[in-house]
């Protein structure tokens, strides 16, 4: 698995620029879900199926969010290259 594909802000931004981006990207990804839910939460199935859905992707973004600030800590303390 190439990290430089998968967290390619970490490889070219500094430490602190990199966890603001990956901060900036949590935020906007869970505004973006909460109004998605908010918009389809009202519908009684299909509300429910979309906030499963929901949840689950708001679970992959803080999974990534997380992986891309710790490859880039682990970079700068080179700890990974």
């Amino acid at each position: 698995m190439d990290l430089k594909k998968l967290f390619p802000v970490s490889y070219k931004q500094s430490l602190l620029v990199s966890i603001i981006v990956y901060v900036v990207v949590a935020i906007v990804a869970s505004l973006l879900i909460g109004f998605a839910g908010a918009l389809t939460g009202w519908i009684p199935v299909v509300g429910a199926l979309v906030g499963w859905v929901l949840r689950i992707a708001g679970i992959l973004v803080d999974i990534y969010v997380v992986g891309g600030i710790v490859v880039s800590v682990l970079l700068t303390l080179k700890v990974i290259k």
